[in-house]
C-alpha cells in the first residue's frame, strides 16, 4: 500500500512539473520581447538557440509528465487534465520558436510596430497562464482564476483584431506579393500565440471547475 507520504510527493512532482512548464513557456515570450528589441535597435537579436533551449526544456518536461503518469494511479486531479495542460503549455513555445524562425530568414525588413503590440499581448496572456496554473497546488480559487482567465480572453481578442487590422493594412498598401504573403503568414503564426495561451488557460479553468 502507499503510504502518504508517497502520495502527497507525487502530488507535488504533478504540481511541480506543470508550474515549471508554465514558467518555461513565459521565458520563451520574455525571449521573443527581447528578439523583437534587438531588430528593432539595430543590435543582435536574442540567439535563436535560446529558443531552441526553451522548446527542448518544454518537451523534457511533457516528457518526464508523461513518465510520472505512467509511474502512478493516484494523480490529484484527472490524468486526463493533466496530459491536456501540459500539452497546451508545451505548445506556447514550440508556437513563439516557429515565429522566430521564420523572422530570422525573412529576405526583406520586418515593419516591428504590429509585432510589439502582439508581442505585449503574449507577455499579458502567459502572466496570466503562469498564475492560473499557480492557483492549482493549493485548490484554485474560482474567482481569482475566472479573473485572470478574463484578462487572458481579452488579450486574446485585442490579438485578433491587431491581426485583422495588420492584414487590412497589408491588402491595402502592400503591392509585392511575395511579401504580402511572408508578412501574412508572420502576422497569423503571432496571434496563434496568444491563442495558444487561451488554449492552456481554457484548460486550467476548467480543471479548476471540475474540481472545485
Amino acid at each position: 500500500m502507499l503510504s502518504l507520504q508517497k502520495l502527497f510527493g507525487k502530488d507535488e512532482l504533478f504540481f511541480d512539473l506543470l508550474e515549471a512548464a508554465s514558467e518555461e513557456a513565459r521565458v520563451s515570450v520574455v525571449l521573443f520581447a527581447q528578439y523583437l528589441q534587438g531588430l528593432k535597435t539595430g543590435g543582435n537579436p536574442t540567439n535563436l538557440d535560446a529558443f531552441v533551449n526553451s522548446r527542448r526544456e518544454e518537451k523534457r518536461l511533457r516528457n518526464e509528465m508523461t513518465a510520472a503518469l505512467s509511474r502512478t494511479f493516484v494523480t490529484p486531479i484527472d490524468r486526463e487534465d493533466i496530459e491536456a495542460l501540459s500539452f497546451a503549455l508545451y505548445r506556447i513555445p514550440k508556437q513563439v520558436e516557429k515565429i522566430v524562425e521564420r523572422l530570422s530568414i525573412c529576405p526583406f525588413q520586418i515593419p516591428l510596430e504590429g509585432f510589439q503590440r502582439q508581442s505585449q499581448l503574449m507577455q499579458e496572456a502567459v502572466e496570466d497562464v503562469a498564475y492560473m496554473v499557480h492557483q492549482l497546488r493549493a485548490g484554485a480559487s474560482l474567482e481569482r482564476m475566472s479573473t485572470a482567465n478574463s484578462r487572458l480572453q481579452y488579450a486574446e481578442g485585442e490579438a485578433d483584431k491587431v491581426m485583422l487590422n495588420l492584414l487590412r493594412d497589408l491588402h491595402f498598401n502592400c503591392g509585392d506579393v511575395k511579401q504580402l504573403v511572408i508578412l501574412k503568414e508572420l502576422y497569423e503564426l503571432t496571434e496563434h500565440a496568444v491563442d495558444r495561451c487561451r488554449t492552456a488557460g481554457n484548460v486550467a479553468i476548467q480543471i479548476a471547475l471540475k474540481n472545485s
